[in-house]
């Protein structure tokens, strides 16, 4: 059985392929041929998550993720920590254990760059970031490959990890990064928004948002915290990486149900229906387009697949 790292994860998932594997895998999940039940999460407390995420993807095999979710390890590193065992289809037997924090980090925003660039904007040049960690970072990165970004704004509740990352991103990519007055200002000049905070409550609100925006909600991933306001969700269309999932475990759309904005009709075609052509995406031009990522095992799946495949060859080429 093969360990596969966190540095080969790095090294051997690149974002263009793996946007790929991202497509893919929906596209599977929502035909039926990969499957997942609901995750399971045990709340630690302090807002510390332990997560359990069997599934099976076609061609790939099947496995499950282990998962810890620390906010205060992000100080160090990464706040998502565990490890994903991939098994073999044929024996049964498990092939490889792979570091679940570093795919996670790559898939998550690959799942974003993939979405985007079905449902935003082909011209979409103006990428909002709310959020200053990991996943901000990824998804700064992750984007750029689907649009041709001229310019990308931060806004983060510190000023100062805002600037950080400006900082950073500056030094590894040929646009335009700066630190946003506000996040109405990010917000409201943006083509694509990617919403990856901690927040509790609606951070972003419908009346920040212009018509034909594209948004990736991404920061929360169990029922509870919401990053976007019940009347964006009522006013967009949306869609789900998993439609079970968000109807049982999306806060943003759960909080809306709740208040009388929206029903379970309103709740669109999953991503990997609409990757595989069988369902519409926007519709106008003036269209608000919102994907709900909660994370799905078999995004963890066809990745580790994947580096179990590239490290295999690497190993025998050696």
């Amino acid at each position: 059985m093969i360990v596969i790292g966190a540095e080969d994860v790095t090294n051997r998932l690149g974002r263009e392929k793996c946007i790929a594997l991202m497509r893919e895998a929906m596209i599977g999940l929502s035909a039926g041929t990969s499957r997942q039940p609901l995750r399971n999460v045990i709340d630690l407390g302090n807002g510390e998550l332990f997560g359990v995420m069997p599934g099976v993807v076609e061609g790939a095999g099947f496995g499950a993720k282990l998962v810890s979710v620390f906010p205060s390890a992000a100080i160090h590193g990464r706040s998502h920590q565990g490890a994903i065992l991939l098994f073999d289809r044929g024996s049964g037997a498990p092939v490889c254990v792979v570091d679940a924090g570093a795919v996670t980090a790559i898939r998550t925003a690959c799942a974003s760059a993939a979405a985007t660039d079905t449902l935003a904007h082909a011209d979409a040049k103006r990428l909002a970031i709310l959020g200053t960690g990991e996943q901000a970072w990824q998804h700064a990165l992750a984007i750029p490959y689907v649009r041709q970004i001229e310019h990308i704004a931060i806004w983060g509740r510190s000023a100062e990890k805002a600037r950080h990352l400006c900082e950073r991103l500056q030094q590894e990519l040929a646009i335009s990064v700066e630190v946003a007055a506000s996040l109405t200002a990010a917000a409201q000049t943006a083509d694509i928004i990617c919403t990856t905070t901690s927040a509790r409550d609606p951070i972003l609100f419908s009346a920040d948002v212009r018509d034909g925006t594209h948004v990736n909600v991404v920061g929360s991933s169990y029922a509870g915290p919401a990053e976007i306001d019940e009347a964006l969700v009522k006013r967009a269309r949306f869609f789900p990486d998993h439609r079970e999932a968000v109807l049982a475990q999306g806060a943003e759309f759960l909080r809306a149900k709740a208040a009388g904005f929206v029903s379970e009709e309103d709740v669109l075609a999953e991503i990997g229906t609409v990757f595989a052509g069988a369902a519409e995406g926007r519709v106008g031009n003036a269209d608000v387009t919102v994907y709900k990522s909660l994370g799905s095992i078999v995004q963890d799946l066809a990745c580790a697949a994947f580096l179990h495949r590239t490290y295999a060859h690497a190993v025998r080429d050696f």
